[in-house]
């Protein structure tokens, strides 16, 4: 975990691989849960003896599942001390690269790309987060993601 204590240490990390997140583990009750919220029931997530006659072998997350953890990356690799708020201002690019097989175990890799204050009191960052799949030879997704912070020490 990362502990910035002003908005000056973001900025200085800009170009930097600032952390990487602990792996986290994608089941297939996840799966489902996923598949419940958003209404895509697609049998190669959500059913997984016919999957395992598809072309994965086993039932695959959702890549807007991939998608969706990234605030669980940003929780666990990074904080801002004395921030009031943040907020995900958006995703500027993002790619499925490789699909994620059912028990995966995953993690992000946090690069800050860019950075800029924001008046009174805030900044945006633009991250690229790259998620891994524990074994994999390419990352699952690469995602140019925007947040920002408000209420730190400048």
């Amino acid at each position: 975990m990362k502990t910035f204590r002003s908005y000056s240490e973001v900025l200085a990390c800009i170009g930097q691989e600032v952390a990487v997140s602990d792996w986290i583990t994608i089941s297939q009750a996840q799966i489902q849960m996923f598949a419940d919220a958003t209404g895509d029931q697609q049998w190669i997530h959500t059913d997984p003896e016919r999957a395992a006659k598809g072309p994965f072998g086993v039932p695959i997350a959702h890549g807007f599942l991939t998608l969706s953890l990234l605030p669980q990356f940003f929780e666990s690799t990074f904080e801002i001390e004395g921030s009031k708020m943040g907020v995900n201002y958006g995703l500027n690019r993002v790619r499925f690269m490789a699909p994620v097989p059912v028990n995966s175990r995953l993690r992000a890799r946090m690069t800050l790309q860019a950075a800029e204050r924001i008046e009174p009191n805030g900044i945006q960052m633009t991250w690229l987060v790259t998620v891994e799949r524990e074994g994999g030879d390419k990352p699952v997704c690469v995602a140019e993601s925007l947040a920002r912070s408000f209420g730190a020490p400048a």
